[in-house]
């Protein structure tokens, strides 16, 4: 495995250089709650698209999607195929959203509903991101240390820790001083990183191997283990469940977590918002291509004792060390040095984005409700702190998620993001389409989800410990997917039956979050925000998710 070179490194140099460069820029401008968490307001639409594909497209993308090509082949892309979420996330609730005039996406649920729902997401929300989505990006931008520079701090574990530790503290810094816009403004340049990287080793790796041609002769030898669809005996990923989970959790992800929706309400107009999150979907469907096909393929080359792959039990290789080997061992000096720099910046964006919404979180859903007569510069000061708290707060559970994830690491967050997903989705859903759901239905009915998402996720944590409940063992093997359905369809019909046991909410009540309450000037003022192009743009994203699908689905034969 080949080293990095002195022009790969300078290559990494300059792009922190530039990144640096940045914070300094936007850390003069932050003045008020609105500059510091939502850049100004002042956004336009490309880098709002670019923001939340580089947002989404983390360390954890990179590393665990290509893993997942290389062990499962193109089942993951029904989660990267999201793209038509964001058409519905462009048309039907960023104008809700955008008008509302709201920081947080607990905020919009109080003004929909009640304080209760408000403080419910809020803590779920907080809770989720330091426990999952922080530690989860730490480990596989760790990796990445630990894979490609496995001798330049001694071992391959001193690498993990010093990569695990270096990027959080650095991420926490820019974050800290720059704000939104620094994160927004820098994840524009790491998309294009991003992009151009890892087109490179997709093109670079079928060369290797001999072309399209042979990487497909190859998988359909192993055609039930690289299908897009599996069978419902399959015990991971029956389609059916698929077809159940993949919607619910990309309807949550895309159009109700504060994680992405901050992006769309620092633009400068509703119009950028919904061309932002147009653009968001075009550039969203390049995933399978650039990660989940570069998996497949060094799977192929590793069969073909081209390039090796390092393994763990049983002899199976290591999915979370495919997209690294691939970089170590493929590239050219200097496009090595292009691609380190483009999986830093993916491992620095994530963190950076989660770094600032949950600051966000803090300071407009607890500290400013707790102390309204805070001023606008102690907002912004309360902002940093829970940043650095949450830094932090990543920092400790760094090692304990060294243990929890042996491996898997894309599948692992799916399935813990299938069992918080429902009762927000539902809440969300009713919210906006059904005037009839009340506050007591909405917040019993997340509280009810969530019971139950608990539930499930302490019994199987206990099980695969060793703490056997063998009277609750049927509950326990019920497949994530399948079980992301039972709990849209129980936190939904609580909602449902729960509003209807109690009174009506006054229509004048809901803060303009529903459809029924939209008025006549609203309307027009929506139609006004859209034209011929966003419907143009709206029609290549679904054409484009359309033809994958079909290409796809029966590439195998």
């Amino acid at each position: 495995m080949t080293s990095l070179s002195m022009l790969d490194w300078s290559v990494v140099a300059a792009y922190f250089l530039i990144i640096v460069a940045v914070v300094y820029f936007s850390s003069q401008q932050q003045k008020t709650t609105s500059d510091y968490f939502l850049a100004g307001r002042h956004a336009p639409w490309f880098v709002v698209g670019a923001s939340l594909f580089a947002s989404n497209i983390g360390s954890e993308h990179i590393v665990g999607l290509a893993g997942n090509g290389a062990i499962n082949g193109l089942v993951m892309a029904h989660w990267e195929l999201h793209a038509w979420v964001m058409v519905l996330l462009a048309w039907v609730f960023v104008p809700f959203y955008y008008k509302s005039g709201v920081f947080t996406m607990p905020e919009f649920l109080e003004k929909r509903f009640d304080t209760r729902s408000r403080w419910v997401l809020t803590i779920v929300s907080l809770v989720a991101y330091v426990f999952t989505k922080v530690s989860v990006t730490v480990y596989a931008g760790a990796l990445v240390f630990k894979t490609l520079l496995p001798d330049t701090f001694g071992t391959p574990d001193n690498a993990f820790w010093v990569g695990a530790f270096a990027t959080v503290i650095l991420t926490g810094i820019y974050t800290v001083f720059g704000g939104l816009k620094a994160v927004l403004y820098t994840e524009v340049a790491q998309s294009v990183l991003l992009l151009i990287g890892s087109a490179f080793i997709t093109y670079i790796g079928l060369e290797q191997l001999g072309g399209w041609g042979e990487l497909k002769t190859m998988a359909a030898a192993n055609a039930d283990t690289f299908a897009l669809w599996r069978p419902l005996s399959d015990p991971d990923f029956p389609w059916l469940g698929v077809m159940i989970a993949s919607p619910v959790i990309g309807i949550w992800y895309w159009c109700t977590d504060q994680y992405i929706i901050q992006r769309t309400l620092a633009a400068k107009s509703l119009k950028d918002a919904r061309r932002g999150a147009l653009f968001g979907g075009f550039l969203k469907v390049w995933p399978v291509f650039i990660f989940l096909v570069p998996g497949l393929i060094g799977w192929a080359l590793h069969q073909k004792g081209m390039m090796m792959i390092p393994t763990k039990g049983e002899g199976a290789i290591d999915g979370d060390q495919v997209f690294a080997t691939m970089v170590a061992s493929l590239l050219p000096e200097g496009l090595r040095g292009l691609v380190v720099a483009g999986l830093l910046s993916a491992l620095m964006s994530s963190l950076a984005s989660l770094f600032n919404s949950c600051s966000t979180l803090f300071t407009v859903d607890i500290y400013q409700r707790l102390k309204p007569e805070s001023t606008q510069s102690q907002l912004v000061n309360v902002g940093r702190i829970a940043t650095l708290a949450v830094v932090v707060a990543g920092m400790i559970w760094i090692p304990v998620m060294h243990k929890m994830a042996g491996g898997g690491i894309y599948k692992y967050l799916q399935s813990v993001q299938g069992y918080l997903a429902p009762p927000i989705t539902a809440v969300f859903l009713l919210g906006l389409f059904w005037k009839r759901i009340n506050a007591n239905g909405a917040f019993w009915g997340m509280m009810i989800g969530f019971s139950l998402a608990l539930a499930k996720l302490m019994l199987e944590a206990l099980w695969d410990n060793g703490i056997k409940v063998t009277s609750l063992e049927w509950f326990i093997d019920i497949n994530f997917l399948y079980y992301s359905g039972i709990l849209l369809a129980l936190s939904a019909l609580s909602m449902v039956i729960i509003s209807y046991m109690g009174t009506a909410q006054n229509i004048d009540e809901m803060g303009g979050a529903t459809y029924s309450a939209l008025t006549d000037d609203d309307k027009a003022e929506i139609r006004a925000s859209w034209n011929r192009w966003d419907v143009i743009g709206t029609m290549i994203v679904m054409g484009l998710v359309l033809t994958i699908y079909l290409y796809f689905s029966f590439w195998l034969g």
